[in-house]
């Protein structure tokens, strides 16, 4: 595990598994609740997936399961790889109460075991805001790569690179010169959530921003064929971007 990943996880396993708890709702109830409707609790995501039923889906930096779980109830065998032991606890408790097959790996995703999950699936799928945590894009692109059979296909949904010069999200977050090209020391995403003395004991993260042709230029440079590029407005805000998605395929 590289430096900078070491530093990230102990900011992700920060009071995690309680932050959840308290802001998502207890995992059996949340749980249950997601078994209600799955194709709902994916959202906007729903539609580019289309038929889930069948695929393998390595699901990156999944989190809470938040969004791996209605995957599993939908009929994708998903594998979800996350740096945090919080978060994999939340999860695994979450889709144990939704009846939903689960396989989570505590790593570094630059650390990927190739051996066991190279080329083994059909979609690989990050959301909620990823790419800032990792420190070289090409690199992150290429693992991502990796991870895919021929003819698999990346969703990417990640926050808009015009967020580094405007925090149009409400996160909070260090905004700069959008050509920047610094990394900095931030908060990890819940911090906002806490009181300020709290706040201020927070573990800090090593981030790293993006512009758009740095992300495309990544995605390209890896072996990706760009397929479809949506810009989402800002919750706040639908007059300025927010959120991106990106569809891309390993020919």
């Amino acid at each position: 595990m590289c430096d900078y990943s070491e530093q990230n996880r102990k900011a992700w396993e920060y009071d995690a598994y309680a932050f959840w708890c308290r802001e998502a709702g207890q995992p059996e109830e949340r749980g249950r609740a997601i078994a209600a409707d799955p194709k709902g609790a994916l959202r906007r995501y729903a539609a580019y997936f289309g038929e889930v039923a069948g695929l393998r889906i390595a699901n990156i930096c999944g989190s809470c399961g938040k969004k791996a779980v209605p995957l599993a109830l939908l009929g994708a065998e998903v594998t979800v790889f996350d740096i945090s032991r919080e978060n994999q606890r939340y999860a695994l408790e979450m889709a144990h109460a939704a009846g939903a097959a689960l396989d989570y790996q505590v790593c570094d995703v630059l650390r990927i075991d190739m051996a066991r999950f190279g080329g083994c699936f059909d979609v690989v799928f990050m959301e909620g805001g990823v790419l800032h945590y990792f420190h070289d894009i090409g690199q992150f692109m290429a693992v991502m790569h990796g991870l895919l059979r021929p003819g698999g296909r990346m969703i990417l949904s990640d926050f808009h690179p015009f967020t580094k010069m405007q925090d149009t999200l409400g996160l909070q977050t260090r905004t700069m010169g959008y050509f920047s090209t610094e990394v900095f020391d931030g908060e990890m995403a819940h911090a906002r959530f806490y009181p300020a003395e709290e706040r201020a004991r927070f573990p800090r993260c090593s981030l790293r921003k993006y512009t758009f042709s740095e992300i495309v230029n990544g995605m390209l440079g890896a072996g990706f064929t760009l397929r479809r590029l949506d810009e989402h407005p800002a919750w706040y805000n639908p007059e300025v971007p927010g959120e991106f998605t990106i569809l891309a395929d390993r020919v």
